[in-house]
């Protein structure tokens, strides 16, 4: 990640706690503490003053009950539930973005592409435009991987259609080839390149069969770990950020 040092209260602003005055009028309140490692644990001292200059590499940030490592971008992985939408204004669902704080909403984070309403599994957020284009780009061809349920058995012809690329209603040519794993006789393992709508869903339909579930799995080389639970959330590491072919510019 780039550092860069400036002073408190602009630091504070940038991470979405108010605009410049709010967070001038936060340290100068004794609401903000800034916590760095020492010995293995975090040493925790109140700010005193909005103008000081700080490095911001290590830096944590305390104010009220709210806590978080600093970070110039936002990376996250997330389990999205079912019955929610990735969406500011959701029609019908809980929005997504009411599982993240607030000052992650106030710096503008946005879902990496869209899952449905009713699709659960991995999902990318973040505030930087640079990443939400790589990761959507039709150009970059980043594999998804879903574990789809059917209501019919899955048949060697239909797997045979999938791999090869089928034909969707309203597209110009067949999808790109996808991967399956058979995991029993009605679920698989899709990977596809692309993102078009509700492309899971329409590739099974042409193949010709019904899909009864979609949970996203894996985006690259980033899996949805037994460890995130529906509904957490967590931040994605440069390793990971690495792994997807990603570099901050």
């Amino acid at each position: 990640m780039s550092k860069r040092r400036g002073t408190l209260a602009a630091m504070l602003s940038d991470q979405g706690f108010g605009n410049h005055k709010d967070c001038q009028r936060l340290v100068r309140n004794g609401s903000v503490e800034l916590g760095r490692e020492e010995g293995g644990a975090l040493v925790w001292s109140v700010a005193e003053d909005p103008d000081a200059q700080i490095a911001p590499e290590g830096l944590h940030l305390k104010i009220g009950a709210f806590q978080l490592p600093w970070r110039e971008k936002l990376y996250l992985a997330f389990h999205k539930p079912a019955g929610t939408e990735c969406s500011h204004t959701p029609s019908h669902h809980q929005s997504v973005f009411s599982f993240f704080p607030e000052p992650f909403l106030k710096r503008k984070l946005e879902a990496v592409g869209r899952l449905d309403a009713d699709t659960t599994g991995l999902l990318f957020l973040t505030d930087s435009g640079v990443f939400n284009h790589f990761l959507t780009s039709p150009r970059k061809h980043v594999p998804k991987t879903y574990r789809v349920g059917t209501k019919h058995a899955i048949s060697p012809e239909q797997i045979a259609k999938l791999t090869e690329g089928v034909d969707l209603r309203g597209e110009d040519g067949k999808t790109l080839p996808a991967t399956v794993a058979l995991l029993d006789e009605k679920s698989c393992d899709l990977t596809v390149e692309e993102g078009k709508y509700h492309q899971v869903k329409r590739m099974f339909a042409a193949a010709g069969n019904r899909v009864e579930s979609i949970h996203r799995v894996a985006i690259g080389a980033i899996k949805l770990e037994d460890a995130l639970a529906s509904g957490q959330w967590r931040w994605l590491n440069e390793t990971e950020l690495s792994a997807l072919g990603f570099k901050e510019p």
